[in-house]
């Protein structure tokens, strides 16, 4: 779901918060080493998500920030922001030339340059939190 987060709206908090889980706390934000990415330059979106990124010839930049049952993409769209919310049972990340994320039905990939490769050791945590979070539901058969 991806929601205008340009304007602070109490309904969006709610809502975000009921699907991936509230933000987590200071402390457990430095615990973690922090739980979110720098800015990133977005390289490449589906056709569905192509309205949230700039028309012109502007390079387009979106940021993660991890929660307890999820993640949230934020991405700037000249003054406006829009949120992108994906739960970690939905989320699914590729590693080709730069890294993709794909969840319901879209996808973002993101350029392979230097503010990427600063975000390495942020997508190992998000990669570690996402495992954790699947093996609360592995069932053994």
């Amino acid at each position: 779901m991806i929601l205008d987060s340009t304007y602070s709206n109490k309904e969006h908090k709610q809502l975000i918060s009921d699907v991936i889980g509230k933000p987590f706390s200071f402390l457990e934000s430095i615990r973690l080493g922090g739980i979110g990415s720098k800015r990133m330059i977005i390289d490449n979106v589906s056709p569905n998500m192509s309205s949230y990124l700039n028309k012109v010839s502007d390079i387009n930049y979106a940021n993660i920030e991890m929660r307890t049952h999820g993640i949230l993409v934020f991405i700037n769209k000249g003054l406006k922001n829009f949120t992108w919310v994906i739960p970690y049972y939905q989320l699914v990340l590729f590693k080709t030339n730069g890294t993709s994320i794909h969840a319901q039905g879209k996808f973002i990939q993101f350029r392979n340059n230097r503010t990427f490769k600063e975000n390495k050791r942020f997508f190992g945590k998000l990669l570690d939190a996402k495992i954790a979070y699947d093996e609360q539901y592995n069932f053994q058969y």
